[in-house]
């Protein structure tokens, strides 16, 4: 095929956030159709680097974790393409890790919803912003192998197939901490979270899940382990009166845990659900920490020690996953 060479920091234009940067839209999409506009109508197949971009002043930029990825998501939405595939070392989106369950296997179908739940928490086929052109532009992604081309992949649409009571993955993520506010003086005290969470994000820590007593005697909340320090030096700073006052008993953290979730639009506004994963680690003798559910139904999150988390994915998985189809 008659091709050319295209070089990206000629094409997306992003602000300077060094190493993060974001593409600014309108300049990119008049740089695509500048540039590879007039090897298309010609015929030639644009090969163009991914990953890098440039500023509007042409200093060179890089797009962070999943950036080429999101070169092709960002192409194809300026492009007005009808599909974006992806090329990666696995036949596609799996229901597991297969290092963690040998028997996970491939989900031939996932909606925008349920990968980018999938994503954030921990599935490593896709980082969460890759998606983001192609969900607003409602422009199917498929995931394929470049080991095994001929395999079909997991295509990724806007509302996937539907199967009442599925979980169709489980996920992982490591190397987490929970810190733990708590006290008997924060009842019904407005404020406490927000200026809890106030102090995490000037850390610049991300919080991964979120859990509160219904008595309002403690929050918890679940961040990478390497942030741990600072939060509770800026948390302990901000509650100083408080802990001063005995409102706040203290505010720790409890290392080495891993947040498990199961994921599947099947799963919304299903009853049950929430016993077989409970069932599933029950029957091994396996202790969940805290829980979460966003109010999309998408998700439920499961907060485990390290040392049951490898065990705890598998267990789920062959109870609700293998047993119940993957959808």
């Amino acid at each position: 095929m008659q091709s050319e060479a295209v070089d990206d920091t000629g094409v997306i234009v992003t602000d300077d956030t060094f190493q993060s940067a974001a593409p600014l839209p309108e300049q990119t999409r008049h740089q695509v159709h500048e540039r590879l506009g007039p090897l298309l109508q010609a015929g030639i197949v644009p090969v163009v680097t991914g990953f890098i971009g440039a500023t509007a002043d042409g200093v060179t930029t890089t797009l962070g974790r999943g950036g080429s990825d999101y070169s092709a998501a960002i192409l194809g939405d300026c492009l007005n393409a009808d599909e974006v595939w992806t090329w990666t070392d696995v036949d596609g989106v799996m229901t597991a890790d297969p290092r963690l369950v040998p028997d996970a296997r491939v989900i031939p179908e996932l909606s925008y919803s349920e990968v980018g739940e999938l994503a954030y928490f921990g599935a490593k086929v896709l980082h969460p912003r890759t998606i983001r052109p192609v969900i607003e532009r409602g422009i199917p992604l498929w995931v394929k192998n470049t080991f095994n081309p001929d395999f079909p992949g997991t295509r990724i649409k806007q509302q996937a197939e539907v199967v009442t009571g599925t979980v169709k993955a489980v996920t992982a993520i490591w190397n987490m901490s929970m810190v733990i506010v708590e006290g008997r003086g924060m009842i019904g005290v407005p404020g406490i979270a927000a200026r809890t969470f106030g102090a995490v994000a000037g850390q610049g820590a991300s919080v991964l899940m979120i859990s509160q007593s219904s008595s309002e005697q403690s929050i918890c909340f679940v961040i990478p382990t390497a942030a741990v320090p600072g939060v509770i030096r800026a948390i302990e700073t901000e509650m100083m009166l408080e802990l001063a006052r005995r409102d706040v008993d203290r505010i720790w953290s409890m290392d080495d845990v891993v947040i498990v979730t199961a994921v599947g639009a099947g799963m919304r506004g299903t009853p049950g659900i929430a016993t077989r994963l409970f069932g599933a680690l029950g029957s091994e003798g396996i202790n969940i920490i805290a829980i979460a559910q966003g109010a999309s139904e998408y998700s439920i999150s499961l907060v485990i020690d390290a040392v049951d988390a490898a065990e705890a994915v598998r267990q789920i998985h062959a109870q609700t996953i293998i047993n119940h189809g993957a959808g």
